[in-house]
């Protein structure tokens, strides 16, 4: 018979652990040899500025800008990279033999025929998160360019924000054992939305903002996710359309993930991520996403790792290294579309519940619009 535990088991008491060397883990965003391909970006809107200065910054060739305005694309061109092109011709710009790699970041509605055009041309793609509206559309997608030999990426920018790229490597690398569980908890305030084009999407949170930490979670545990059971609210005093608060509880073989978004916090923003194994705990914890504190704790004791870089340069920069590196390599990339459909089926599954109050298997909801009912 075991003896009875003591007070300080009883109490959750816990010992302080020994200070170990880090490990060194591939989290840095990859880059090819020698593929230095002729890249075309079309969309000038708010987001291609931090494609383009981690483009700049990479040394890569934007030989063109394309937007449906000349003057939005200029205006990118002259502040990024003034010996390029610009141009309001998207069809003749997707149709150009010079240029191989194409970075599109319009919305997904009226990206999906531009990805599809660019397939067809034997381009290959790094599309705008969120990749697609409709499951059965990206693997349609994700099939043309299989067929075409080209790499469809997905601009999911998160897989290499320093703090959640090492973690993803010390997990890969077994330094946790088996994943038991995920927390998730991210307090910032994004009242910004309003008055743009953002505040009028619905589920904006699920939709657009967790896609990035369902694209985290599925990159550490695949494709064995069986349930979601989600919820959203509307913050006291917030003053955006969208409800501001929302949280998902993810079933998993072998363990269960706990995301909780809160939109509407005003003051003291936090971001935090812990990762139980049967071996090890990761942990990182910081006032917003580009500082953060890592932290892996195991029997031998805990490692804390001197991370570089900030997520918007790091994450810009890893998606289309990953995406040419691919395309040099002949192999599918880190953050391929067809890989990203597993966080997508996460996302619709978490919208359909908020909407229905009970959970639901990923998957089984093959659109946004299904998951809105």
């Amino acid at each position: 018979m075991s003896e009875t535990p003591g007070l300080d088991a009883y109490s959750l008491k816990s010992a302080a652990a020994a200070e170990v060397a880090a490990p060194e883990l591939p989290y840095r965003p990859p880059m090819p040899e020698k593929f230095r391909p002729r890249i075309a970006l079309i969309g000038a809107g708010g987001i291609s500025a931090a494609h383009l200065d981690a483009y700049s910054a990479m040394g890569l060739d934007v030989a063109v800008i394309a937007s449906r305005t000349l003057a939005g694309a200029g205006a990118r061109r002259d502040e990024y990279f003034p010996s390029g092109e610009a141009t309001d011709d998207i069809a003749a710009t997707l149709a150009r033999d010079d240029i191989a790699v194409v970075d599109l970041t319009p919305h997904p509605a009226e990206r999906l025929p531009l990805i599809e055009a660019a397939l067809r041309a034997r381009k290959h793609v790094l599309s705008q998160k969120p990749f697609v509206l409709d499951l059965d559309a990206g693997y349609r997608l994700a099939d043309l360019a299989d067929e075409k030999g080209v790499v469809l990426a997905v601009n999911q920018n998160g897989r290499w924000a320093p703090h959640l790229s090492w973690m993803r490597e010390a997990v890969r690398a077994g330094l946790v054992g088996e994943v038991q569980s995920v927390n998730i908890s991210i307090h910032w305030d994004h009242s910004w939305i309003g008055g743009t084009p953002f505040e009028a999407i619905d589920d904006l949170v699920l939709y657009d903002f967790a896609i990035h930490w369902f694209d985290f979670l599925t990159s550490l545990i695949g494709d064995k996710a069986k349930t979601v059971f989600a919820v959203t609210s509307r913050a006291s005093g917030q003053s955006v359309r969208p409800p501001m608060l929302a949280e998902a509880l993810v079933a998993f073989e072998g363990g269960q993930a706990a995301l909780q978004f809160d939109g509407a916090a005003r003051f003291g923003p936090e971001d935090r991520t812990f990762v139980t194994g049967s071996a090890g705990t990761l942990a990182s914890r910081g006032p917003d996403l580009g500082n953060q504190e890592v932290t892996l704790t195991t029997a031998a004791g805990m490692a804390r790792p001197k991370l570089e870089g900030t997520w918007f340069k790091e994450g810009f920069r890893g998606t289309m290294g990953a995406l040419l590196k691919a395309a040099e390599d002949g192999r599918p990339p880190e953050n391929s579309a067809r890989k990203n459909l597993d966080a997508q089926a996460l996302v619709f599954a978490a919208i359909a519940s908020a909407r229905r109050g009970e959970p639901v298997a990923p998957g089984t909801v093959r659109s946004l619009s299904a998951a809105r009912g």
